[in-house]
């Protein structure tokens, strides 16, 4: 969210409030008035009773800025390793995944997301939000999204997932 939709908001602020400022600047008080007819709309700001026009800047929000540092990171560890599991320590369906690929000699990079406290539930709305699945565990083979236990197991059944964990693997020591 940009910070010009919140100074619609203020009325007066004042600038020697407690903790505002470590050197308040005055002892005066700071009026913002926008018109909301849209989003590029002017800013009338009124220090000491003078009066100055300006356009809103945008500023990114810390929390879009940390979504796309987090979503950076989740693809580069997705793209840099050649087994990811995103998982969560209590499911069954993770734990079945997790004992299939342990049976094949292979071990992926597991990221239990219960395990990561607040980031957790982020991680894996970023994961739904570029995978589509909402639900874990959320396998990743050579970069690329396989799907969840069921697609997993199904690859595994039909004689495809050996081939992949072969070529995933056989590609990152490449690298």
């Amino acid at each position: 969210m940009a910070i010009t939709s919140h100074l619609a908001k203020l009325g007066y602020v004042s600038l020697d409030r407690p903790g505002a400022f470590s050197n308040p600047p005055c002892n005066e008080f700071l009026h913002i008035q926008s018109n909301r007819a849209s989003a590029s709309t002017s800013l009338s700001l009124r220090v000491n009773g003078s009066t100055k026009q300006c356009k809103p800047i945008p500023v990114r929000s810390m929390a879009s800025s940390f979504g796309s540092r987090l979503e950076q990171i989740v693809k580069k560890t997705v793209a840099s390793n050649p087994v990811v599991v995103y998982s969560k320590t209590w499911c069954s369906y993770s734990s079945e995944v997790k004992s299939l690929f342990k049976k094949l000699d292979v071990e992926p990079l597991v990221i239990e997301l219960d395990e990561l406290g607040a980031q957790g539930p982020q991680v894996q709305k970023l994961l739904e939000r570029l995978t589509g699945q909402h639900t874990v565990p959320n396998v990743f083979i050579g970069g690329k999204h396989i799907g969840g236990c069921t697609d997993t197991l199904k690859l595994h059944r039909k004689g495809e997932l050996q081939s992949l964990l072969s070529e995933a693997t056989a590609k990152s020591k490449e690298n």
